[in-house]
C-alpha cells in the first residue's frame, strides 16, 4: 500500500475504538486554518458523524485510495478550546478512554448531534460599490427596491436582517437586490456584553471570623496554579469564603467555576450566587435543555458569562478568563462518572487548574482520604475552619444502644421523646434512612420466601404510593404479587423500614405536626425539591423524612434534632471505602443541624455501640477518625498508599465474562513488564447480576501510578482482541467503589 501523499486531517470520532481517523481535504479546502479542536463532519461507514480535528499532518499511511474526504468544516473558531483539549486529551490517556468519547462529552449536546456552527451569528446587509453608484431611476418601477436601496445608503455601514425586517424590508426584496449585485451579506458575530470588574457586588458580604479570614488571604494570595483544601466543619462558612474569593477574583477581571456534587443543589446555590453578585451567573442544571445549556455554554466561552455553578461535566466548559476553580463537597461519590467515559470530576478539577495556570479550591468538612493525605504530606495547601460560624454550636452525639430494646416504628423510646419535645418547643426534626421506598422487601411470612427482581441479584423493593415492586438498580417494576411464589401462601408482609413507611409512621405518632418526605421519588417533578425546602425554610416545626439528598449544601435554621435511624450497615460492606463514606454521610448529615444559635443534637441508633471507629469518629472527630483509617489503607496498600484500576466485563452469558477476565489474568501474569503491579481475581462484582448481565471484575493494584499506567496500556490491545462481541468490558481508574 503506497502511502498518502497529501495533507491528512486527523479527526476523533464519538465512537469506542481508541484511535484518531484519517481524512483528505475536501475539495479546495485551505487546511492552515484547521487547528486541534474545530468541528468537522465526516463520512464514517454509512453514516455522518461529527467529529473533533486533533491534528493536520503532511501525509498518512494509507494510501490515497483507502481515505474519504471531510463533508464539511463546522466552525471558524474551535468550539474545543486550547486548554479544555489538553485537559480531554489527558483524561482520555489516564483513563485510557476513547479521545473521541472524551472530545464530546465536552460538548453540549446540540454541539455533538446538530452540524450548526456554534458561533451565533446575524446577517448584516450592505450596498456593493454598483449600489451605490446606481441611479433609483435605473430600477423602473420597482419601489420597494428602491426603498430598500435608499434605506441602505443612509446606513452605509449595513444594517442587520432584523432592522430591515422592521422598517418594512422583505427578505425577497433584498435577494433580488443580492441577485442584480447591488447589495452583499455579512456575518457578523453578536455584540458581546462584557461584565464590568468595577460593578461586582449586588450585596455586601458578610463579615469573616479570625480563621475565615485567615483561609480566604491564603486562597487570594494564590499566584497561578495552587491546589488548596479548605477543611472546614459544617457550619463554619465555606460557602462564604468561596463568594468572597470569588469577589477577589471578579475584580481581577477573571471568571470562575464552581461545581456542585448534585444536580439538585445547583439551582440553591445559583440563587445564592446570583443574589450575591451583579455579574451574569450561569448555570449548569437539570432545568435547563439543549439550547439554554448552549446558549450559557456560549457566553462562557467568549467571557460575557462571569461565574459557573454546575454539576460534574461543568468541569469541560471553555471559559475564556479562567481565574478559579472551586470543587464544594469534594469527597462527594457524585464526582465521579460511573458509566462510560469514568472520570473523577474532582481530580480532573486540579488538572485543568494546572493547564489554565489558576488555583483550585477543594472544600469539605469530611475530605477524601486520598485529598487529606495529599494535604498533609504537602502537595496541596491544608487551611481548616474548626469552628462554626457565628454564634453557633458543633452538635453533640447520643449513641442509642437498640439491642433488646422494644422499638416503636423502628424507633426507640429516648429517640421519639426527644423528637416530642424538640416539636413542642417549635423547632425541627431530621429523621435519616437511606432508604427509599415503602420497605427494603416482601416477605413471605410462611416460609420466608421474598421477591426478586429478574434481571438483578437483588431483592425489589416495595412501594406503597402507587403499589408496586421496584427495582432501583435497573428500573424493572411490576404489581403486588397477591399470593408467595414458592408456597403459595397469601401472608406477603413488608419487612423494614423505608421512607414512605416512616412517613407514614410519622404521621400517625405525630398528627400534629407535618411530615416532609424528600428523596428521588418526591423530587422528581420539575421544581418539586425547590418547593419542599421552602416549606422547611419557612421555620414552622415539622419533621423531615430523607435520604442522603439531604445530607450536604443545606441550611434549616430551626432545625436542631437530628435522628439517624440505622449506622450499622455502612460498618461492615464489603466494600473497604464503605466505612470512609458512612463516616463522610453521617458527619454531613450531623452538620445540619443546630446552625443557627441554638446548639443541635444528633441521635444514632446501632446494635454495635462500641464500634472502635465509631467511638474514635463521635468522641475524637473526623480528622482523628480519618488519622486512624489512612493507617489501616498504609498496612494495606490501598488508596491513598496504592493505586487501583478495575478491568470490569459483563455478558448475558456468565461463563463468557469469567472466561475472558480468566484469559487476561493469566496473560498478565506472563507479562514481565508487569513489576510490581499486582492482579487479583477475577471474581464476581459485589452485585454479580445487574440488567439481565453477569458482572465480574479484575483488580490491578500498585505502589507506583506509573507502573500501574503502563500495564493498562498493554491491556487495551490483548482485551479488545480477546473480548469477543458478547463480553462488554471497561477500565475503571480510581474507582470510588467496588460495586
Amino acid at each position: 500500500m503506497k502511502p498518502s501523499r497529501h495533507t491528512v486531517i486527523q479527526v476523533a470520532l464519538p465512537v469506542p475504538l481508541r484511535q484518531t481517523f484519517d481524512y483528505l481535504p475536501k475539495g479546495d479546502m485551505a487546511v492552515s486554518g484547521i487547528v486541534p479542536g474545530r468541528r468537522v463532519k465526516v463520512p464514517f461507514g454509512k453514516r455522518q458523524l461529527i467529529g473533533i480535528v486533533t491534528g493536520v499532518l503532511p501525509h498518512s499511511d494509507f494510501g490515497d485510495d483507502k481515505l474519504k474526504a471531510v463533508s464539511a468544516l463546522l466552525d471558524e473558531a474551535p468550539a474545543v478550546t486550547a486548554p479544555v483539549f489538553q485537559l480531554c486529551q489527558w483524561a482520555a490517556d489516564y483513563y485510557q478512554h476513547s479521545l473521541g468519547e472524551v472530545l464530546a462529552a465536552a460538548l453540549p449536546t446540540q454541539l455533538r448531534t446538530q452540524d450548526d456552527s456554534w458561533e451565533a451569528t446575524t446577517v448584516r446587509w450592505q450596498l456593493t460599490q454598483k449600489g451605490r453608484l446606481i441611479g433609483l431611476e435605473q430600477l423602473g418601477r420597482a419601489k420597494r427596491q428602491q426603498q430598500a436601496l435608499q434605506i441602505l445608503r443612509e446606513h452605509p455601514n449595513g444594517l442587520h436582517h432584523p432592522m430591515l425586517t422592521g422598517l418594512g424590508i422583505q427578505p425577497a426584496v433584498l435577494n433580488t437586490l443580492l441577485a442584480k449585485g447591488l447589495v452583499e451579506q455579512h456575518e457578523d458575530g453578536p455584540p458581546r456584553e462584557h461584565w464590568h470588574r468595577e460593578r461586582v457586588l449586588a450585596e455586601s458580604p458578610l463579615t469573616l471570623n479570625e480563621e475565615q479570614q485567615h483561609a480566604l488571604a491564603e486562597i487570594n494570595s494564590a499566584d497561578g496554579f495552587a491546589t488548596f483544601l479548605l477543611e472546614g466543619v459544617t457550619g463554619s462558612g465555606k460557602t462564604e469564603i468561596y463568594l468572597q474569593a470569588i469577589t477577589h477574583c471578579l475584580q481581577q477581571g477573571k471568571q470562575a467555576l464552581v461545581l456542585v456534587p448534585e444536580i439538585g443543589l445547583t439551582p440553591q446555590t445559583l440563587h445564592r450566587f446570583q443574589q450575591r453578585f451583579a455579574v451574569p451567573v450561569m448555570g449548569f442544571h437539570s432545568n435547563l435543555n439543549d439550547r439554554e445549556r448552549l446558549q450559557s455554554w456560549r457566553k462562557l466561552r467568549d467571557g460575557e458569562a462571569a461565574i459557573l455553578v454546575g454539576t460534574r461535566s461543568s468541569l469541560f466548559t471553555p471559559m475564556e478568563k479562567l481565574g478559579l476553580i472551586i470543587v464544594d463537597e469534594e469527597h462527594d461519590l457524585s464526582y465521579k462518572q460511573q458509566e462510560g467515559f469514568r472520570y473523577n470530576a474532582r481530580d480532573l478539577a486540579i488538572m485543568r487548574g494546572k493547564i489554565e495556570n489558576v488555583p483550585v479550591v477543594l472544600g469539605s468538612a469530611t475530605p477524601a482520604l486520598e485529598t487529606l493525605h495529599n494535604a498533609r504530606n504537602g502537595r496541596y495547601r491544608h487551611v481548616v475552619l474548626s469552628q462554626r460560624a457565628g454564634q453557633a454550636l458543633l452538635p453533640r452525639f447520643r449513641v442509642i444502644d437498640i439491642r433488646q430494646k422494644a422499638l416503636t416504628h423502628g424507633m426507640a423510646p429516648e429517640l421519639l421523646d426527644g423528637m416530642k419535645q424538640t416539636l413542642q418547643a417549635g423547632r425541627q426534626v431530621l429523621v435519616f434512612i437511606n432508604r427509599r421506598g415503602f420497605a427494603p422487601v416482601l416477605m413471605c411470612h410462611d416460609c420466608g420466601w421474598f421477591k426478586e427482581c429478574p434481571h438483578c441479584d437483588h431483592r425489589m423493593t416495595c412501594h406503597a404510593n402507587p403499589a408496586r415492586l421496584h427495582c432501583h438498580h435497573c428500573n424493572y417494576q411490576c404489581s403486588i404479587p397477591r399470593y408467595c411464589g414458592h408456597c403459595k401462601s397469601t401472608d406477603l408482609r413488608p419487612v423494614g423500614m423505608g421512607t414512605e413507611r416512616l412517613e407514614d409512621n410519622l404521621a400517625t405518632l405525630f398528627p400534629k405536626f407535618p411530615v416532609i418526605r424528600i428523596d428521588r421519588d418526591t423530587t422528581q417533578r420539575k421544581h418539586a425539591l425547590a418547593q419542599h425546602l421552602e416549606r422547611v425554610q419557612q421555620g414552622q416545626p415539622c419533621i423531615i423524612v430523607g435520604t442522603q439528598m439531604l445530607a450536604k449544601g443545606h441550611h434549616f435554621p430551626k432545625l436542631t434534632l437530628v435522628a439517624v435511624c440505622d449506622i450499622d450497615a455502612g460498618l461492615f460492606a464489603a466494600d473497604f471505602r464503605a466505612t470512609e463514606h458512612t463516616a463522610q454521610l453521617l458527619m454531613q448529615v450531623a452538620g445540619r443541624s443546630g446552625r443557627a444559635g441554638e446548639q443541635g443534637t444528633v441521635v444514632l441508633q446501632t446494635h454495635q455501640p462500641s464500634h472502635p471507629l465509631l467511638q474514635t469518629l463521635l468522641n475524637d472527630g473526623y480528622s482523628r477518625f480519618a488519622t486512624e483509617l489512612i493507617n489501616e489503607r498504609k498496612l494495606l496498600g490501598m488508596p491513598p498508599f496504592g493505586y487501583l484500576a478495575l478491568l470490569r466485563a459483563e455478558s448475558t452469558e456468565p461463563r463468557l465474562a469469567s472466561a475472558f477476565l480468566n484469559q487476561m489474568g493469566q496473560w498478565l501474569q506472563n507479562q514481565v513488564e508487569l513489576n510490581g503491579v499486582e492482579v487479583w481475581g477475577p471474581a464476581p462484582a459485589l452485585m454479580p447480576k445487574k440488567a439481565r448481565r453477569f458482572r465480574f471484575q479484575l483488580m490491578l493494584r500498585s505502589d507506583q501510578r506509573g507502573a500501574l499506567q503502563r500495564v493498562l496500556k498493554l491491556c487495551i490491545p490483548k482485551a479488545e482482541a480477546s473480548a469477543g462481541h458478547q463480553v462488554r468490558w471497561s477500565i475503571d481508574v480510581d474507582p470510588v467503589t467496588l460495586d
